[in-house]
């Protein structure tokens, strides 16, 4: 059973997927918190904050699926890694401010972080199969909040005795365990996006990428999911769409089979990160990334 609980649209985009290509600030921002000089104010940034990489293409655009910190003190936000492209930057740790970061809706603010990392699709058009996803730095002066329009994230999802993330390192923890989507298994996802508040089944899941009924559309990549914890209230008009759980993974893409909404775990996304920051320790943006607890 999938359902929708509020609508902005509903149109199906007829696509695989977003990609934006990078560019340089038209801003600038310095250690001090200013732009082009000029003091910033604070910003909250959450789940489903749509984002643009070029203060000129507002229209080419994605969502954060979640945001909080690393295991280094630096405020993360996650998003997919297919929105931005160009081989020079792709599968390194990027250092230097070369990719800016905006609220779509607020370009004037300047950046409110950096790419520090994405994954080269590889020749997918849907972004690398198990490792699409981007980390993004950001700015001293956002506030960070655990409470998106309509999903509050509370913590990252565990799977107790899961299979483990293709991308994990033996042994895995729970949190890179993946949610089983066998005929007996009744695990739900609930999504934000362009078209509303969706939850529904996850009917399959093949390497960390979860398919299921929610939908979404172009420029919802990247965008939150929960998973609907059992016994929990769902989505509904009276509450608002308002639902609480756990970070369960970001929106993927549109694909060729049924149901054709792809989802990236969070767990392949963890997964990856801790064997990178493993292979390079401390030197890994969003190595062990929690979500904010802030409201």
């Amino acid at each position: 059973m999938f359902r929708r609980l509020t609508t902005l649209g509903t149109a199906m985009a007829a696509v695989l997927a977003l990609a934006a290509g990078p560019a340089h600030a038209a801003a600038t921002t310095g250690s001090s918190g200013t732009v082009d000089g000029d003091p910033r104010p604070a910003k909250r940034v959450h789940n489903s904050l749509q984002i643009a990489f070029d203060p000129t293409r507002p229209d080419s655009f994605c969502t954060i699926g979640a945001v909080g910190a690393d295991d280094y003190g630096r405020k993360i936000a996650i998003s997919a890694g297919h929105c931005v492209s160009g081989a020079a930057y792709a599968d390194r740790e990027l250092t230097e401010n070369v990719i800016p970061v905006y609220h779509r809706q607020d370009i004037g603010y300047g950046p409110i972080g950096w790419v520090r990392y994405f994954k080269d699709p590889e020749g997918s058009m849907t972004g690398h199969a198990t490792k699409d996803y981007m980390v993004i730095e950001l700015v001293p002066e956002v506030t960070l909040s655990s409470q998106g329009p309509y999903l509050k994230q509370t913590g990252i999802l565990e799977v107790p005795g899961g299979t483990p993330s293709p991308n994990a390192l033996n042994p895995a923890p729970d949190s890179e365990r993946l949610l089983g989507a066998a005929w007996f298994n009744n695990n739900e996802l609930v999504v934000s996006g362009q078209l509303g508040v969706w939850y529904g089944r996850i009917t399959n899941n093949s390497q960390g990428i979860y398919q299921a009924h929610p939908q979404h559309k172009a420029g919802d990549s990247g965008g939150p999911t929960i998973w609907h914890v059992p016994g929990t209230p769902y989505p509904s008009q009276a509450n608002g769409g308002q639902a609480a759980g756990p970070w369960a993974g970001i929106t993927k893409a549109v694909i060729l089979s049924y149901p054709w909404y792809a989802y990236t775990s969070s767990a392949n996304i963890l997964a990856d990160l801790r064997a990178r920051d493993a292979a390079d320790p401390a030197d890994v943006f969003g190595a062990g990334f929690e979500v904010t607890t802030n409201p």
